[in-house]
């Protein structure tokens, strides 16, 4: 009996470290997207050394971020847009919308994306690619365990990721030194660049990913926060392995006076440090980031509106395919909506500090997280990126919509 209960006991802690760092790699791999491969070569271009400053506030910005979210959806044992609706009436609805709206048109782009990876790696139309990419992704949620399988696509991907990205680093020889004092010490400071780093990391639906995945498992109340927070600062630590390997990736090639291919930056870097094996491990890469966001936009959109109707609440899975089908039709027949894409990227940059806030005020509402006592240094962090991502989201509010009127 006692053996059986160690077996059952040892079983139970397996599954959870399992989607402990499911959620945390599918938050990860979700914020790596087309979109963060672009912004990374970009930046690192005009900032050189200089931009690991910006990458080291952006990660430190996106601990509170994540560790605040994460811990309150896990105390509460509620959705975002639940906790949202018990704080002011009709607010998780409108979460809600702005979430499906900006998951909806990124993942236009992901699934885009997901196309030019295939593209690359093997030479396959983009559109073609990019529905072969949506047929593997409605795969996952067709399977009877698919939270368990996007678990282990999203960390298996991310992995490969990792990999390939550091070995395309080693090869370009970058000056690590000179990066690491400059890390600390820039030449230069954007700004914006560290809006946009933060916004793509942690922005939009990213900034729920692993905490819904978490719910969705049964991990959840007081006595989870230790393996919550160690769960979300994994899934940052992923992506920041991933951003650093990158950047030191494109500022070997920059160091080199070598010259970066406006059209399409980040495959310039692979081919550039690798030859065509290069650029072949950039399709894989692309096609691995893309995918992963695929599934991290569907999932987490859909669930936004799934405590809403019970009927949403039994087909979810069904909604999700139809949330990807919807995605990869708009991209195969309209192409990437660019005015759509610019108006719902700058609603984007307003849902963290929506999102963060109100979890903030949540943090100290019994009705929603009981007993827990929130730890002050980490309302004050969270605080902090709520008011610099509402002001900046703002004003690129502000810069975006003249734009759709050209």
């Amino acid at each position: 009996m006692t053996e059986n209960k160690l077996e059952l006991n040892q079983d139970q802690k397996k599954v959870t470290r399992s989607v402990l760092l499911g959620a945390a790699f599918l938050m990860a791999t979700s914020s790596v997207g087309p979109g963060f491969l672009t912004q990374t070569t970009v930046f690192t271009e005009r900032l050189a050394a200089s931009f690991g400053f910006v990458i080291l506030i952006s990660l430190i910005l996106d601990v509170f971020a994540q560790m605040n979210v994460w811990r309150v959806i896990a105390v509460s044992g509620l959705r975002g847009q639940e906790i949202a609706n018990k704080i002011l009436p009709g607010l998780g609805v409108l979460l809600a919308v702005l979430i499906v709206a900006g998951g909806l048109a990124f993942n236009i782009g992901n699934v885009a994306g997901a196309g030019l990876g295939l593209n690359a790696m093997l030479g396959i139309d983009p559109i073609l690619g990019a529905i072969i990419s949506a047929v593997f992704a409605i795969f996952i949620f067709l399977v009877k365990e698919a939270g368990k399988v996007m678990d282990k696509v999203v960390a298996v991907a991310g992995i490969l990721m990792i990999v390939l990205v550091v070995f395309v680093a080693f090869k370009t020889s970058p000056p690590v030194g000179e990066a690491i004092v400059r890390t600390f010490n820039p030449t230069e400071i954007s700004f914006f660049a560290i809006v946009t780093l933060v916004g793509g990391t942690v922005g939009g639906y990213i900034t729920f990913a692993g905490g819904h995945r978490l719910l969705d498992a049964g991990v959840k109340g007081i006595e989870s926060v230790p393996q919550v927070t160690k769960s979300s600062i994994t899934g940052i630590a992923v992506t920041g392995i991933i951003r650093v390997a990158l950047f030191l990736a494109v500022l070997g090639i920059v160091s080199q006076g070598l010259a970066i291919d406006p059209e399409n930056p980040p495959a310039s870097v692979f081919q550039l440090g690798a030859g065509e094996l290069g650029l072949r491990m950039f399709g894989v890469i692309m096609w691995a980031a893309a995918i992963t966001s695929v599934v991290g936009a569907a999932y987490t959109s859909v669930s936004f509106i799934r405590s809403f109707s019970p009927v949403i609440e039994k087909y979810h899975n069904w909604i999700i395919i139809l949330f990807i089908v919807i995605s990869t039709s708009t991209f195969a027949f309209v192409g990437r909506p660019v005015n759509i894409l610019l108006l719902v990227g700058a609603l984007n940059a307003l849902i963290l500090p929506l999102a963060l806030g109100t979890l903030l005020i949540a943090a100290y509402k019994k009705d929603i997280v009981g007993e827990y006592k929130h730890p002050l240094w980490l309302t004050i962090g969270g605080a902090v990126v709520v008011v610099v991502m509402g002001v900046l989201g703002v004003m690129t509010l502000i810069e975006q919509i003249p734009l759709l009127f050209k």
